[in-house]
């Protein structure tokens, strides 16, 4: 109602001007003069008022319907830049169409722009706190540095995301060293969380069970009602003992335990065993202990599926590095040290990985050396940049 009386005094103020524009030419078709004697006025002066009322409803519109929408658009323009929640929140009337559109455009752009800049300020604070897991399960894999007795151990993990779902570590006891490596469905914060619980359930029952397997029927045991059952952990666990300088392994449902043997320099694959840990509540009768061959010059290799299936391309055709490829850079590696079989599989890894190469799943190495003598001839840990291309730990 309100725009159809505004086109109807716009419609008569246009009749008007005509007709005044006639009186200045000399015509006065509708009588101006004996209707401003009426009234007792000259006709100059009916026109003067009415030109002035004109002149005020004319900065009336301009003042309504043009300065006053482009001052709350800079306004609010002022707001989003500011940061008010305030930004957007309003409605300009104008009975130009296209001006109105405008209007109408920037208000709804403003309101994306602060949902959208809303969803970024979250989106900071959750990286902060993705961040935050991330330091906290590196501080935990940096404990994972116990020496052991004539045992070497280089141990390393890289993340396909910020927070891994790989774990391992080392643990020492009255004479028993537990070293073990799991590896988390997925990657990503759910699985870093899961990592952290499992890490730190292994390490308290490490201290009251002296069997792999009773600690990591237990750890299972206390995981799985507060998993989601699609949340699964592989692991293998191997525990020497210092004083009878045997090694035992217990397996959950993980890769192979893999034996390099110095007096044949051939590699033995062991298979883990077992089922994984959130399959199901009891796995007490599944997880076993045994002992495995383990002699002065002997290297043992623990490794995550993140090895094994990672691919040298991005297409469907592309390989898979594979437990064999795996095998050979253990046989073949120059220093049959913990560090030389680390450095070998390394290379031979990151050249199959090749360069521009998107790493799917987390990696975890842990290589092990039962040295017959004091170290002699340690080769630096340092990987020459020839011999490795983008990829490194």
């Amino acid at each position: 109602m309100f725009w159809i009386l505004l086109k109807v005094v716009l419609f008569l103020f246009l009749v008007f001007d005509i007709i005044v524009g006639g009186f200045m030419l000399g015509l006065d078709p509708v009588g101006i003069s004996r209707i401003a004697e009426s009234f007792w006025l000259s006709a100059d002066r009916i026109l003067s008022i009415t030109l002035l009322v004109q002149v005020f409803f004319v900065f009336f519109y301009v003042r309504i319907f043009h300065t006053k929408p482009l001052a709350i658009l800079r306004k609010q323009i002022a707001l989003f830049l500011t940061g008010s929640k305030a930004a957007g929140q309003f409605e300009t009337a104008s009975p130009n169409a296209s001006f109105w559109f405008v209007n109408t455009f920037i208000a709804k752009s403003l309101q994306i722009l602060v949902k959208f800049r809303k969803e970024m300020e979250e989106g900071r604070v959750l990286r902060t706190e993705v961040e935050i897991a991330a330091d906290i399960q590196k501080h935990i894999l940096a404990q994972a540095q116990v020496q052991i007795p004539g045992i070497d151990v280089v141990a390393r993990t890289k993340s396909a995301t910020e927070v891994g779902g790989d774990s391992f570590d080392i643990i020492q006891g009255d004479h028993n060293y537990y070293i073990y490596i799991g590896d988390v469905t997925g990657h990503g914060v759910p699985s870093g969380f899961v990592m952290m619980i499992v890490n730190s359930l292994i390490s308290a029952f490490s201290r009251t069970f002296e069997s792999g397997a009773e600690i990591i029927s237990n750890t299972n045991a206390i995981l799985k009602p507060r998993i989601k059952s699609n949340m699964l952990m592989s692991l293998l666990m191997i525990r020497w003992n210092d004083l009878t300088h045997r090694l035992a392994m217990t397996g959950a449902g993980h890769e192979y335990l893999l034996i390099y043997r110095a007096e044949t320099g051939k590699v033995s694959k062991i298979q883990s065993g077992g089922i994984a840990l959130g399959m199901t509540k009891d796995i007490s009768k599944l997880a076993k202990e045994r002992e495995v061959e383990f002699v002065p010059g002997d290297i043992a290799i623990l490794y995550t599926d993140g090895i094994t299936e990672a691919r040298n391309g991005r297409g469907a055709d592309a390989l898979m590095f594979g437990v064999d490829r795996l095998i050979e850079a253990i046989e073949t590696a120059e220093s049959k040290t913990a560090q030389g079989v680390f450095n070998a599989i390394t290379i031979t890894l990151s050249r199959f990985m090749g360069y521009n190469h998107k790493q799917f799943d987390d990696i975890t190495l842990i290589v092990l050396h039962y040295r017959d003598k004091e170290k002699l001839d340690i080769p630096s840990a340092a990987i020459r940049p020839e011999f490795i291309t983008e990829w490194h730990w």
